[in-house]
């Protein structure tokens, strides 16, 4: 069971883990309220990032078979046999479930751990065990997880969710589809091939092209949503800017739904997070520092 750098990023998919946690960060960030030290940030960052982890690790255990099929994936450590789904895995998948939610609990409170829980089966049971193999719908879903995660973090601050943590939870529910489906248009002949139906591979890729527009219309929309609650201009910029550039890179899709701008648009879907998170967190930090005068 001894891991290489390279395979406990792939399997803990920390990337995704990362921006999961960075989720809760910018949730505690944007509660307002009396906020969290350093130190209860980091933790409740790393708190996500296990839980997270702890799905993601899963998600590679009982996928190993659809891995297999798959151009993209077929190099995975339990698929290539560099790991095997033995039992101490398990033990390793429930500890970093387990210990991470007690200390939600212990050092915010029952809500935080709930969502924080509730991310992690969401993804590891709902969307990979019930509905990734059986309905498109699987991701739509699926995307509540990074949802849950900007409301761990809000609950750490306050358990009675403010407007902005809900909005930007229902933001990043809407986000996850086209991030996704970006991607699986891009390797609809793999999922295919797999047996996975993501809705590329049901609808056909203009068809998906448009829904994907769809939701990124809705998001762009939304994402100006916390305008009427406090956030200034520096959000404003970052929500504008990252919306119209994902917007406009699923247009061309629309036009030309190929393997080139399906990536294109996937690229996209991670700039648009990047300046909405990089734009809250910013305000945030102007609004405290013009408070502190």
């Amino acid at each position: 069971m001894a891991l290489t750098l390279r395979d406990a990023v792939s399997i803990f998919k920390l990337r995704i883990s990362t921006t999961i946690a960075l989720s809760a960060v910018v949730g505690a960030a944007v509660a307002g309220g009396d906020g969290l030290a350093w130190w209860e940030f980091s933790v409740l960052a790393l708190a996500v990032l296990a839980a997270s982890a702890s799905a993601g690790a899963f998600n590679h255990i009982f996928e190993r078979d659809l891995d297999g099929r798959m151009e993209r994936t077929r190099a995975r450590p339990f698929v290539t046999g560099a790991q095997r789904a033995c039992a101490g895995w398990y033990v390793v998948i429930g500890l970093l479930l387990a210990l991470p939610t007690g200390v939600a609990y212990y050092l915010f409170n029952a809500a935080t751990a709930a969502y924080l829980l509730a991310g992690a089966l969401v993804y590891g049971l709902v969307y990979t065990v019930w509905l990734k193999r059986r309905t498109w719908f699987n991701i739509v879903v699926g995307g509540l997880s990074g949802s849950f995660a900007i409301m761990a973090g809000a609950a750490a601050v306050d358990p009675a969710l403010g407007p902005v943590p809900i909005a930007l939870a229902l933001v990043l529910f809407l986000w996850t589809p086209p991030h996704f489906w970006s991607l699986a248009l891009a390797l609809r002949d793999d999922y295919s091939r797999a047996g996975v139906p993501m809705l590329p591979v049901v609808v056909g890729a203009r068809s998906a092209a448009w829904a994907i527009f769809a939701h990124v219309a809705t998001l762009a929309l939304l994402s100006l949503a916390p305008l009427g609650f406090g956030m200034g201009w520096a959000y404003v910029i970052g929500a504008a800017t990252g919306g119209a550039y994902f917007l406009r890179r699923c247009v061309v899709l629309i036009r030309n739904p190929d393997r080139r701008n399906a990536m294109r648009a996937f690229f996209a879907s991670l700039v648009q997070l990047t300046l909405l998170f990089v734009g809250a967190l910013v305000d945030v930090a102007i609004s405290s520092a013009l408070m502190a005068r």
